[in-house]
Formats: structure tokens, C-alpha cells, sequence
């Protein structure tokens, strides 16, 4: 079983350099607002969605297929915001002897990879790093925060790949540097099972932990004395640690021998210091995101 088996076969949220389309109105997920709305209507959309893939409980098998096509995302503005955006992204996913290509494990990366043991591998990546715009959120426009450019990273990873039974593990420890120094570093700890795999239908779960230093969380959800002047908003400083915590649903559906249908629902929840910011609306955001995809 090859690098990264859960994603052979479940492409999951797609990003990279996005076209964007802006839409105000609150995430599908619900979660933690510092606006006041009933705290069971997010719950009732996400019940709902998990009651309807509950068929799909079960053991899957995966392949490797490569897979490059466009996607769909919808998407905060950032972590933390209330207004959400819907904007095309790639769906990618390739492995060479030493060369990888993916968008399939929660970044868009590129890198060289070897394998140490059977099942595990270590690699070396280049991943895009998304910004910020006040463009997309209200609450930044009303309080003029500046945007944040999109940047990249360079890091590490260790990626172990596991069957218990007919269930498909793999578990990703990944390192991840901005190149702007500004930008910090942050660390992911991510695991991917396989549930399903039925005829054309395969389906998986997943769980992530990303930590941020200092320097990250001050650049994302920080506010100097400055800015508080001119935003009217308190100074803060949240500190490192824990940045956030995520689950989700992954599926792909073959259409036939050539093309997939691939998609992933997230919900990601804010922690520790950073779920204090001003900067923060709401401590919970949802991702959706769909594609078509060709195997070559």
C-alpha cells in the first residue's frame, strides 16, 4: 500500500490559488458565534448529512489512481468569520517513484518522498499557504484589517500507511514553515480511515490537529497596539499552541473507467488562545467542497 492510501481513493477538500465568489450569509455547520443564533441549527444540518451517509458505514478498498481535475470549495473567509465563500479549486493527486502532487490532505503540496519501511515514508513538501482579504468578510472591511498575502511553505513530513482487518489507515505528521518570516510555523497531525467500498462508491473519515508558534497565530489572529488604534479593536496577543482541531467526511463516486466524482465535508473548530481573538466571529466554521476528476 503506497503513500498516503487513504487519499488514493477519497480525494477530500481541495485547496491552492482559488477563484472566488463572495457570499455573506453564516457557515452550513453552525458552532460557537459571538452573534446570538440558535446553537441547534448547525447540529440539525450536520445530523443530517451524517444520517444520509450512514449506509456507507463499512470496509473499503483503495487505489492509487492519479486524478486532476477542478473542484468546488465553500469556505469561510477565514477561520473564525461568519461570512463564507464559494471559489474554484484543483483536484489533484499524484504519485511518482520520488515526486508527489496532492491537494488531498487539507493543503496543496509538492515535494519528494522515500520509503523507509514498508508503509512508512518520509518527504520533503512545498504547500500553498492561503491569505486573508478583507474583501470576503464584512467584519474586516467595518474594522479596516489590512489583508494578508497568500505565501508558501516548506517542511516536512512522516506519512504511515496501515490496514487493521479491511480498514485502510494513514496517519500524517507534517512540519510546515512559512517562507515569509512574518508567518511562523505550524504543525499538522492528521488521521484518514477508509469506511466504504461498494461498486462504484468508496467513502472515508478523518481527523486533524494543526499548532501553531507564536509568530503564526500573532500574524493570523493578532492585534498590535497599532492596529488596535486604527481598528478600535483591543490589542491581543494569543501565543502559541493548539491552533485547531477538525473532522470530516470523504467520498468519490466512479462515473466510469476515466472519471471520478470527489468530495468532502469539514468541520473545523478553533482552540486555546486564538478562539479569544476580537478577530473571531464564531468558534466553529464548515467546508464543503465537490469535484470531477480524470484518472491518468
Amino acid at each position: 500500500m503506497k503513500f498516503a492510501v487513504m487519499q488514493r481513493n477519497c480525494a477530500e477538500e481541495a485547496v491552492g490559488p482559488t477563484v472566488a465568489a463572495g457570499m455573506s450569509n453564516s457557515g452550513p455547520f453552525g458552532g460557537t458565534s459571538r452573534r446570538k443564533r440558535s446553537p441547534w441549527a448547525g447540529r440539525r444540518i450536520t445530523c443530517a448529512v451524517c444520517l444520509a451517509m450512514l449506509p456507507l458505514a463499512a470496509s473499503a478498498e483503495l487505489s492509487n489512481d492519479s486524478l486532476l481535475g477542478p473542484g468546488l470549495r465553500y469556505r469561510p473567509a477565514y477561520d473564525g468569520s461568519s461570512s463564507q465563500r464559494l471559489e474554484l479549486v484543483p483536484v489533484i493527486r499524484y504519485f511518482g517513484e520520488t515526486w508527489f502532487a496532492r491537494s488531498t490532505q487539507g493543503v496543496l503540496e509538492t515535494g519528494l518522498r522515500t520509503e523507509l519501511v514498508p508503509g512508512l515514508h518520509a518527504g520533503a513538501q512545498l504547500a500553498y499557504e492561503p491569505g486573508r482579504k478583507s474583501s470576503e468578510s464584512a467584519f474586516l472591511r467595518s474594522h479596516q484589517i489590512e489583508d494578508i498575502q497568500a505565501s508558501a511553505s516548506a517542511g516536512l513530513q512522516l506519512e504511515w500507511d496501515h490496514t487493521i482487518g479491511p480498514v485502510p489507515l494513514t496517519l500524517l505528521a507534517r512540519l510546515r514553515k512559512d517562507i515569509d518570516s512574518e508567518r511562523g510555523a505550524q504543525a499538522d497531525l492528521r488521521l484518514s480511515v477508509g469506511v466504504f467500498h461498494g461498486g462504484p462508491v468508496s467513502a472515508g473519515i478523518f481527523g486533524q490537529a494543526t499548532w501553531a508558534n507564536a509568530r503564526s497565530t500573532t500574524a493570523l489572529y493578532g492585534i498590535a497596539p497599532q492596529q488596535s488604534a486604527i481598528t478600535g479593536l483591543p490589542a491581543f496577543q494569543p501565543g502559541g499552541g493548539l491552533l485547531f482541531t477538525s473532522v470530516g467526511l470523504l467520498w468519490s463516486v466512479d462515473l466510469n473507467a476515466k472519471w471520478v466524482v470527489v468530495g468532502s465535508l469539514e468541520s473545523r473548530r478553533l482552540s486555546g488562545k486564538v478562539a479569544d481573538s476580537p478577530l473571531v466571529e464564531r468558534q466553529s466554521n464548515g467546508y464543503i467542497s465537490a469535484g470531477i476528476a480524470y484518472h491518468y
